[in-house]
């Protein structure tokens, strides 16, 4: 992993994975460091620290811990967005053929070492679910399993009133699809990297369901969420997952990207 190479950009289902298998590997043990996950949530309109209900700017969040993706709307922001693209390395896709999401490993584990909120005792959709979310309710005796809560979702900009009755209304949305990562190089991974790009919140975000059902496998040239504010803080997180990981995008994805960032 390419951890360094994130830290100093910054210093200047496929993706719509319907699994909502999130009891089975949940404890009662709280769902430490999953930022945001108060009952009061955080962010109420925007802020000199570039945060906004939706979430905190990319750029200022490069281990995926805090809430959401903020609307990159300084000219500043898009100018560094820009040049974070610009390093991401472009390659023509490979075949998808061999692809099974078995592969990157059973849903939602909370076993994959080396990312945040590994090892908590909390599933990845809980956590994610508890960074992304407000007014957050838990099943009576866990810390971890969700059965309801609000979600200003950032792809749509619409505010959601979520139960766990209706889970599939909230999906986490694998920024970077894995179907993509497979035909871009995880294909040669180790069963360990690929566990990991699946549940490293830099890679996941708690989205509108049916929105995510739109995307499908799809890069930045093919589909962008609908919210035409959101589509450079999206750019700019696939290329932190890029680079993180190493993986090159296709030079039409790369293009769109640098266009919704102002290039």
């Amino acid at each position: 992993m390419a951890g360094g190479a994130i830290a100093l950009s910054v210093a200047l289902l496929t993706s719509c994975d319907v699994v909502i298998e999130d009891d089975a590997s949940s404890s009662t043990s709280p769902s430490s460091g999953a930022s945001g996950s108060d009952s009061s949530g955080s962010g109420g309109g925007s802020g000199s620290s570039g945060s906004s209900v939706y979430g905190v700017l990319p750029l200022t969040n490069p281990d995926g811990t805090k809430r959401g993706l903020a609307p990159v709307t300084a000219e500043a922001d898009k100018k560094a967005s820009r040049e974070l693209i610009e390093t991401v390395p472009t390659a023509r896709a490979g075949s998808g053929a061999s692809y099974d999401r078995k592969k990157f490993g059973y849903a939602w584990q909370d076993t994959a070492e080396g990312i945040p909120f590994a090892g908590n005792g909390c599933d990845t959709r809980n956590d994610i679910l508890a960074r992304d979310g407000k007014d957050l309710k838990y099943r009576e005796g866990s810390d971890c399993v969700l059965i309801s809560m609000t979600l200003n979702d950032p792809y749509t900009g619409k505010e959601m009133e979520w139960r766990k009755e209706a889970a599939a209304k909230v999906q986490i949305d694998h920024v970077m699809p894995l179907s993509y990562d497979w035909r871009m190089g995880a294909s040669r991974w180790s069963l360990a990297k690929r566990k990991q790009i699946a549940n490293d919140p830099i890679n996941l975000v708690a989205v509108d369901g049916p929105t995510n059902g739109s995307k499908g496998d799809s890069g930045p040239a093919d589909w962008l969420p609908p919210r035409e504010e959101i589509h450079c803080a999206y750019s700019t997180r696939w290329a932190q997952v890029a680079l993180k990981y190493e993986l090159p995008v296709t030079a039409e994805d790369k293009a769109t990207m640098l266009e919704t960032c102002g290039g």
